[in-house]
């Protein structure tokens, strides 16, 4: 078994296989040269020099399992099962892709001294002593990465000023009328956020934007998304999607044989939503290698079709999402949005498909098991913020 990739999907995919009682050779192939490690901690603790790295509490020798670390790989040839590497061919018998997503650059910012981004153990130690010296720092895109640094930037000292081309943060996530009340929590932390705000170049010391203003900028941090990192698999005739995703099925099989992909880099067919998924975040690339480890076993073949989850803590708030929204028909909030605590609730055909929970872990936790149980709710009772949302129900 052959695993390209060594974040947490990867790295999970090789224990799984342990787990679940593989007894051949593992090895995890990883482009840094780094032990494995976490990313949420990078944009929190790391930057913010409260810990020095996160790497996996994983004992990689005593399951066994080979680290090829510092490693490139530049192409697949799924008909000789062999990878092309840095260090030479690689073969495989089976192959799983887990090579996560990279950051989307901001055109025209390539070599442009103090342009940042933040994906990697090393971006956050370049920015570390960025935020020690308190400098003025602009933060392009107010998507999740860019509120999370801004926060940390925030509590570090920094001004702070926060660009966003669209109307409202999260644009490409949340619709306008949910996301409209986190923009004021960049006020509440003291940092500035501009909307409707493109940038036109970096200049030393300066962003300049569409409009002509120039904000001062000591740094420059660039949040404006992350695409599949599949361009190493160009002529494997593994078939790729719109945004560059590998497509499975819904046992992560990819177009070629012995080939599976999982996390960032791979979308799925969803049966509970019916539409095929991308979901670039931690807990996918956590519960995706245990369905990937299952079929590739072959004991109990397993279908991938979870729950979409993630957390953002974000200016003193800790935000979790469950589901997917995209085809809700109606929307019912549960709370206040001005104050500390609110969720909002998706329904589609009465039965509730997504929920958004700002300080409600609760409503979260309930939530997403009623999602997963295809639950018809009543929206009235779901309305009543001091109604647990497990009473809410309509059957």
């Amino acid at each position: 078994m052959v695993v390209v990739g060594a974040g947490m999907a990867g790295v999970q995919t090789a224990v799984a296989l342990r787990e679940q009682g593989f007894r051949g050779r593992v090895t995890v192939i990883g482009a840094e040269p780094h032990q494995p490690y976490d990313r949420p901690p990078l944009s929190k603790a790391v930057l913010l020099g409260k810990a020095e790295d996160s790497a996996f509490e994983v004992d990689f020798e005593s399951l066994g399992v080979e680290l090829r670390l510092g490693c490139e790989v530049h192409g697949v040839r799924p008909a000789e099962h062999e990878l092309d590497t840095g260090t030479g061919p690689v073969p495989y018998d089976v192959l799983v892709l887990a090579t996560g997503a990279e950051p989307i650059r901001l055109p025209g910012t390539e070599g442009v001294p103090g342009v940042h981004l933040l994906r990697t153990l090393d971006d956050a130690e370049r920015l570390r002593p960025v935020l020690a010296r308190q400098h003025d720092i602009v933060v392009v895109g107010a998507g999740w990465i860019g509120a999370e640094f801004a926060t940390a930037a925030r509590e570090a000292g920094c001004a702070v000023t926060v660009v966003e081309a669209a109307d409202h943060p999260l644009a490409g996530a949340l619709p306008a009328e949910v996301a409209a009340p986190m923009a004021a929590w960049y006020a509440d932390a003291g940092a500035e956020l501009r909307t409707h705000a493109r940038v036109e170049r970096v200049e030393s010391g300066e962003v300049v934007l569409a409009d002509g203003t120039r904000l001062p900028a000591g740094a420059v941090v660039v949040g404006i998304g992350a695409r599949p990192a599949t361009g190493w698999l160009a002529g494997s005739g593994i078939e790729l999607g719109a945004h560059g995703e590998v497509l499975t099925d819904d046992r992560l099989r990819t177009s070629v044989p012995d080939v599976y992909a999982v996390g960032d880099c791979a979308s799925f067919p969803s049966a509970r939503y019916g539409e095929r998924l991308l979901v670039h975040h931690w807990d996918n690339a956590l519960q995706g290698p245990r369905t990937v480890a299952a079929n590739i076993l072959g004991e109990t073949p397993a279908v991938y079709d979870p729950v979409p989850y993630f957390w953002s803590e974000q200016f003193g708030r800790f935000v979790q999402y469950a589901g997917h929204h995209a085809a809700a028909d109606r929307l019912v909030w549960r709370g206040d949005p001005a104050g500390p605590s609110w969720t909002v609730c998706w329904l589609r055909e009465g039965r509730l498909v997504a929920l958004l929970a700002v300080g409600r872990p609760r409503d979260l936790a309930q939530g997403r098991r009623l999602i997963e149980a295809g639950r018809t709710m009543d929206a009235e009772a779901l309305s009543d913020p001091s109604r647990p949302l497990k009473d809410a129900t309509a059957d």
